[in-house]
């Protein structure tokens, strides 16, 4: 099943790489840290991805929120600042943030977060793909009945009913079926 996010959703990815011997401890933090992320508005949920293999100690922990200032009260909250101390000595480096949001969470796999997006000419083709003969219906069913409206008011009602399907409909089910190309296995692996 798709997960519908609100339409100002944010997705923070935070990729940390902790040092040999110290992976047990920094998951339990981690669990402690997601665990408190719980208790603030607007926390949608969040994700741990273990290192892919023993040579690459890179965890990626993936937060969602249900809004920017959601997540600017949580990078805010001495909470979050109490917790970041606890893993400063376990880091081999400091931990890289980055923000997700606007298409990409047209990308997002059913049970899975998107750590890397699929490149943009990929994105871009399949919503062409689902946008295209998504247009031409509309215009086949309805062009002669949208005719009399003035030019505005057609666009604003055409483009409003394609935001939706492209939305809810049509982008979560082309993300399925081009996942094989968006998100190839040997991409998978690497994450």
């Amino acid at each position: 099943m798709q997960e519908y996010l609100p339409d100002n959703a944010v997705t923070v990815v935070v990729s940390r790489r902790v040092k040999k011997g110290c992976e047990e401890e920094f998951e339990q933090l981690s669990t402690a840290m997601s665990v408190a992320a719980k208790k603030f508005a607007g926390h949608l949920g969040s994700t741990m991805f273990r290192p892919a293999s023993p040579d690459d100690p890179e965890y990626r922990i993936v937060f969602k929120f249900a809004s920017q200032k959601d997540l600017e009260v949580w990078q805010a909250s001495e909470v979050r600042k109490q917790h970041l101390e606890n893993f400063e000595g376990l880091l081999i480096e400091p931990a890289k943030t980055e923000v997700l949001s606007g298409m990409v969470t047209w990308f997002t796999l059913p049970a899975r977060n998107p750590i890397k997006p699929p490149p943009r000419y990929k994105m871009t083709f399949v919503s062409w793909l689902a946008l295209y003969p998504s247009v031409t219906l509309i215009f086949l069913l309805f062009g002669e009945l949208l005719e009399p409206v003035p030019l505005i008011l057609r666009t604003l009602i055409i483009t409003a009913v394609l935001m939706l399907l492209m939305t809810y409909v049509l982008m979560p089910r082309f993300t399925r079926w081009f996942a094989f190309w968006l998100y190839p296995k040997a991409e998978r692996d690497q994450r």
